[in-house]
């Protein structure tokens, strides 16, 4: 367990309400307007029914914390930012996670409050964004991607199931019809060039110049006004995001597809493979996913 460093690097006085522990992350507080949040959940940052918990909390205090204007998340893992969704052979703890403010599940209720907050949220890519990690990224308002040592997609039509987590609502409408199909559908992985040809990246940044350039955004903007950025972020939000009616019905697929015996025959393969640990399956997963399949 880690706890917030809210040490010299704050500027202001930060709200004792962050003062607290996490699991699967920490949480920098670099000035009063910036904040950092470094994914930290080895071997290779699953997100789980706790990183969930988690998440919907610290996107509470994202929201009504009125001195904040951006929060960058990077991981301490180069090789895996977040490598996909793990139910950790229980997936009755992910469907009993509960209903977030929204009205809509938990992951749901804090991918939508993440997007839609008087904050900007930046996700610092380096290593894979598969399943989960892609669909945490494509809620953050900015998407920056190390151009040599970044991987996103989306596999899980591959294993027999659907993306629960909205893809399909929010890549449709960053990269079209045909590349959104592309990417839910063939389910490989896309490198950080070809994920900022597609739009599902702001930018592809050298690798030894993605911290320095993600910082140097997020500086200026916690230098600016707080109402401005929110006001003009939600005339944007207006505009581009999907409604929230969109999400729920995937979810409920990926669940319903989730509990027959063919996909739990299928995850258990991967599984022998070395699915949820640091393996060759889990750095190709996006080539190697298809091993799993019945004739493979």
């Amino acid at each position: 367990m880690t706890s917030i460093d809210t040490g010299p690097s704050a500027n202001g006085r930060v709200p004792e309400t962050w003062h607290q522990s996490w699991a699967h992350f920490t949480v920098d507080r670099r000035s009063s307007g910036y904040c950092r949040v470094t994914f930290n959940h080895p071997p290779i940052n699953t997100i789980t029914a706790t990183t969930v918990a988690e998440l919907a909390e610290l996107v509470g205090l994202i929201e009504d914390d009125p001195a904040l204007n951006v929060v960058v998340f990077d991981s301490a893992n180069p090789a895996f930012y977040l490598a996909h969704y793990d139910t950790e052979h229980d997936p009755a703890r992910t469907a009993a996670l509960g209903l977030g403010p929204t009205g809509m599940h938990a992951w749901l209720d804090l991918l939508v409050r993440l997007s839609r907050a008087p904050v900007v949220s930046i996700a610092s890519i380096r290593g894979r964004a598969r399943g989960a990690g892609s669909e945490f990224v494509l809620a953050c308002d900015l998407r920056f991607a190390s151009y040599e040592n970044a991987a996103l997609g989306q596999c899980e039509v591959a294993t027999g199931v659907i993306p629960g987590g909205g893809p399909m609502a929010r890549l449709s409408r960053l990269m079209g019809r045909g590349r959104a199909l592309e990417v839910v559908l063939v389910g490989d992985d896309l490198d950080g060039p070809r994920a900022e040809q597609y739009g599902y990246v702001n930018r592809a940044i050298l690798d030894s110049e993605l911290d320095a350039e993600v910082d140097a955004i997020a500086s200026r903007l916690a230098r600016f006004n707080h109402e401005a950025i929110a006001r003009a972020k939600s005339y944007v939000d207006r505009v581009t995001l999907p409604p929230d009616g969109e999400f729920p019905p995937a979810l409920a697929d990926f669940f319903e597809l989730m509990g027959r015996p063919a996909q739990q025959a299928q995850f258990a393969r991967l599984e022998a493979l070395g699915l949820n640990v640091d393996s060759d399956l889990e750095r190709s997963l996006g080539r190697r996913v298809v091993d799993s399949l019945p004739d493979a």
